[in-house]
């Protein structure tokens, strides 16, 4: 199996914010990059898109990586950081629950 690393994570979650902005035709301005806020204060989706985003992000997750993985649980919602804050916290989230 190929070590699954940061950067095709990050890759991944990229593509599915592209993929967002074409379905549900919301643009997403990414260019901050992982500093680009999601979710939370002045984050750019509502509760639905994160709930969208998060169900795309995992299923890719599954197609490209063979992980099934659950983003949006008790462990991430008890965090002091929220990995739905901005891209970089959620790429550093799924890096963290794939490499456990």
């Amino acid at each position: 199996m190929n070590k699954i690393n940061r950067e095709k994570i990050s890759e991944l979650v990229f593509n599915c914010i592209k993929k967002y902005q074409e379905e549900y035709e919301q643009i997403i301005d990414i260019a901050e990059g992982e500093q680009t806020r999601l979710f939370g204060g002045n984050g750019q989706l509502d509760s639905l898109g994160l709930v969208s985003l998060v169900v795309s992000i995992e299923e890719e997750i599954e197609t490209e990586l063979g992980i099934a993985i659950v983003l949006a649980d008790e462990k991430a919602m008890s965090r002091r950081t929220s990995p739905f804050s901005r891209i970089g916290n959620l790429i550093d989230y799924i890096d963290e629950l794939v490499s456990s």
